[in-house]
């Protein structure tokens, strides 16, 4: 059934993961991609170290193809090894890196809070890290820390958000770490983008300001064009008499002003004689 090969499918490809994250656990193993096509099947291995991954001439790689053909009934096996572009976003690779410090003797919430601090500075939208096991005594507990926007159900967070799981063997017992990373590129369904609003320039108006001084022009030269020649004459008359008028004030006020200084000098004899 095709049920049945989903399955099968399934469980070997999680058995190569397993194998592969206990064999490079030292290089920073960050995942893998598996491939088929008719020359064979591509593995990429995803690795923070990728010298480590492929060995001193190439050894550690062919031990790898070699028990990939072997163990797990893979046709033709092409390992091919990739660095990671940045390792904060990688949940994998951060899990283990917990794991190690806790191995270390450091406390969980000092190592929980350092590494949230680099995944928010390497851009991620949100993190979530969860500390599992005998943390506090005797008795099981659970720490959960969390920074910034994630998805927690729905489609999103299965499709968006990468998880990363590690495990540790203590003293007191045995201590899991998940770590849950939603990436700066994860563009959400209900996210909104609220656009600038467009400032209009002027012009429009220095359009229309432009067409009515040239209509206006237009409808004074028709003007002009109708008016014939007893019109110009009238025109010019009309002009003589305000010429005529303007001078008229012009003599009415000189005369006005001799007035004013003759008055002047009569006040000032006076005023003299009766001193």
């Amino acid at each position: 059934m095709i049920e049945k090969d989903f399955v099968t499918k399934g469980l070997k490809r999680t058995k190569i993961d397993e194998y592969l994250e206990s064999k490079l656990e030292r290089a920073g193993y960050g995942g893998m991609n598996v491939q088929v096509n008719p020359l064979g099947t591509i593995i990429v291995i995803y690795a923070e170290r990728p010298g480590m991954v492929i060995g001193r001439g190439g050894k550690t790689v062919r031990s790898i193809t070699q028990t990939l053909k072997n163990n797990f009934s893979l046709d033709n096996p092409q390992v091919e090894v990739k660095e990671v572009d940045v390792p904060e976003l990688n949940p994998k690779i951060m899990a283990h890196k917990i794991a190690s410090m806790l191995q270390r003797g450091m406390h969980f919430r000092r190592v929980a809070y350092s590494t949230i601090r680099k995944i928010m500075g390497a851009g991620a939208q949100g993190v979530e890290v969860t500390v599992s096991g005998k943390i506090r005594g005797s008795r099981s507990a659970t720490a959960k820390f969390i920074d910034g926007y994630i998805k927690k159900c729905g489609e999103p967070s299965i499709r968006l958000v990468k998880e990363g799981f590690a495990t540790v063997q203590l003293k007191p017992g045995v201590l899991g770490i998940f770590v849950r990373i939603m990436p700066p590129d994860a563009d959400l369904p209900d996210k909104v983008d609220i656009l600038a609003p467009k400032i209009e320039e002027n012009q429009e108006i220095d359009e229309d300001l432009d067409l009515s001084s040239e209509s206006l022009e237009t409808k004074e030269l028709e003007n002009l064009e109708d008016l014939d020649d007893e019109d110009f004459e009238d025109i010019e008359e009309v002009k003589e008499l305000v010429d005529l008028d303007d001078s008229d004030n012009i003599i009415s006020d000189d005369e006005d002003f001799e007035d004013i200084k003759e008055i002047d000098v009569e006040e000032i004899k006076e005023k003299e004689i009766i001193d």
